[in-house]
Formats: C-alpha cells, sequence, structure tokens
C-alpha cells in the first residue's frame, strides 16, 4: 500500500468518508479506507495499492476478462445492445475515415460493438494495460495496444474519438491520462468519459461501507458532476456535455455487499450479481427515475479538444 493525496488540487487534506472490504473478489484480507478532499469535492481511495499488487488485485475471475454472453447470457445481450445505442450516438458526426481510441478496452467489448454496429471504414484502436485483456481482444481480430498510454508511441493529433468507459476511476492519476488522449485527439476531437457518480443517491446511501462504485480496491478516483468539470479545465478540455446515465450495476452490488458483510446465506447474496437478471432489472428501472433529475448512477461526459488550440 503507498500513501495518496487529491489528484486534483494535489492537496493531502481530507476527511475520511468510508472503509470497507474487497467485498467482491476477496483478492486481500485489508480493510480499505476512502476520503474525500475538502477542498474540490473529489474522493479518492487512500492509502492504495501498489502498482505491483496489480495481478493481484485484477484476478483471473475479474468481470471485465470474461463478460461473454457464454457466462452471463441475457444480461450480456441486453447490455450489449444498449451500449450498441450509446456508442453510436457518439460516433453520429464522425467522417468516414474517422480513428477511434478505446482507452482501457478490457477484453474489447466497446471495439467489438463499433466493428459490428459502426462504419466498416472507421479505424478502431484499443489500448489495455493488462496482458490477459490485450489477447483476448485480439483474438477477437481487434487492433489492441498493450501498455500504458503515456508509453506508446501513437500518432498525435490523429484521433477524431476517445472512449473511456469505467476506466479513470481504476487510474492513479486522471488528469495525466486526460493530458495524454488531448495530444492525441485533433483540434475539435473529443473524448467520452463514463464512470461512477458520487452524486447519486446509491452513493449517498451506501457511503459508509457498502458502495458498489468503490469497488475495493480496485477504484482509487471517483468524481460528481463538480470535480469532472474541474478535471476538464486542469487538462484543457471544453466540457461539451455532462449528463448521468443509468446503471443497475452499483445498486446490485452495494446489496450484495451489504448481505455479505452480514453472513448472509450464500443464494442471497448471489441473487445480487451481475448474473441476475431480476436484480438488475429492478434496479434499472429505480435509476432510471433517478437519472430523470440528474442524478443516475453514472456520469457520462463529452469532452472536446479546442479548435483553437495550436497542434
Amino acid at each position: 500500500m503507498m500513501a495518496a493525496s487529491c489528484c486534483l488540487c494535489e492537496q493531502s487534506e481530507a476527511e475520511f468518508i468510508g472503509t470497507g472490504e474487497d467485498f467482491e473478489y476477496r483478492t486481500s484480507e485489508d480493510t480499505f479506507t476512502v476520503s474525500q478532499c475538502r477542498a474540490c469535492g473529489l474522493v479518492y481511495l487512500n492509502p492504495r495499492p501498489v502498482v505491483e499488487e496489480l495481478p493481484r488485485i485484477y484476478p483471473a475471475s475479474y468481470h471485465a476478462f470474461a463478460f461473454s454472453e457464454t457466462e452471463f447470457g441475457l444480461v450480456y445481450k441486453v447490455r450489449r445492445w444498449l451500449e450498441a445505442q450509446r456508442l453510436l450516438g457518439w460516433c453520429r458526426d464522425l467522417p468516414a475515415q474517422a480513428r477511434i481510441l478505446d482507452i482501457g478496452c478490457g477484453d474489447g467489448f466497446h471495439l467489438e460493438i463499433l466493428k459490428d454496429f459502426g462504419q466498416k471504414t472507421w479505424q478502431l484502436e484499443g489500448v489495455d494495460s493488462d496482458e490477459r485483456a490485450v489477447s483476448m481482444a485480439r483474438r477477437k481480430g481487434l487492433t489492441i495496444h498493450h501498455g500504458l498510454l503515456e508509453n506508446l508511441a501513437l500518432q498525435p493529433a490523429s484521433y477524431d474519438l476517445a472512449i473511456t468507459i469505467q476506466t479513470i476511476e481504476h487510474l492513479a492519476s486522471p488528469p495525466q491520462l486526460l493530458a495524454q488522449v488531448r495530444k492525441l485527439l485533433r483540434p475539435g476531437g473529443r473524448l467520452v468519459i463514463v464512470t461512477d457518480n458520487t452524486d447519486s443517491l446509491d452513493c449517498r446511501l451506501f457511503r459508509q461501507r457498502h458502495w458498489g462504485g468503490y469497488h475495493f480496491p480496485r477504484h482509487w478516483n471517483l468524481f460528481n458532476p463538480q470535480t469532472m468539470h474541474r478535471l476538464a479545465e486542469k487538462t484543457g478540455f471544453e466540457v461539451e456535455k455532462l449528463t448521468t446515465q443509468v446503471s443497475p450495476v452499483n445498486w446490485t452490488y452495494s446489496v450484495r455487499n451489504a448481505l455479505a458483510d452480514r453472513n448472509a446465506p450464500g443464494w442471497l447474496v448471489e441473487f445480487f450479481s451481475l448474473k441476475s437478471t431480476l436484480a438488475l432489472s429492478a434496479f434499472t428501472v429505480f435509476d432510471t427515475l433517478h437519472n430523470l433529475v440528474g442524478r443516475g448512477a453514472l456520469l457520462n461526459a463529452v469532452l472536446k479538444r479546442p479548435l483553437t488550440e495550436p497542434l
């Protein structure tokens, strides 16, 4: 473990707001602590695991390495359809020869959707630092760059769209990533960020210990609309659109974590899982109501590299 501070304002003065364990994968017996920056409100894990522990806290059973129709059935089909609608909406104004980069692409789930439903002339590429995920994505015939974005020799000002879906919360320094992405985008190019929302009702209800968005110890930095604006400003992006997005996952995990922590029967704990169509459906309806007033479980930010910025 190592000490952490706010990645936005670089302040170490914070208040403790929650503690918890790795309820989902039990990769460690440690108890983890979440802090909130007193200056800007960013929520972050402190202390957090050192990078050498990443293979341990992302086990082979991690869902991003094994999200398939075989394993998840109807849940996979429904999510694939919903994600296709969102992805194609973000790509609506792209040119025929657009270059699209998925950062933190995992097993290539979103790139495969774009390959199947998008324009065949789009150039699709992914980036991921986990060798297991990269191998899975490449087996699907996708173009994947293995490593950290800052260490890759990608052509500057050559991409029209970058997407980072449920990725920045896993990073030690989201500002560093966004600064690198801005260099890769053409002027006017867009970055789409989807990440957990600390201003959601599920976070408010479960923030002391069981909130699914903590994903102990894998989520290191967590945002709300105010801190997302600050992240964009810090890295030279314009905020084109900032909304919330419906997601049943954190609701489901929050209830699951609370039940597991109280030693509930195994069948009841497993009812609240990513394979439970009933639990996910119920929380989808519930979160839709909160999304109508801007309190959905996820943030959805569309950021733009300024047109007037020199190359």
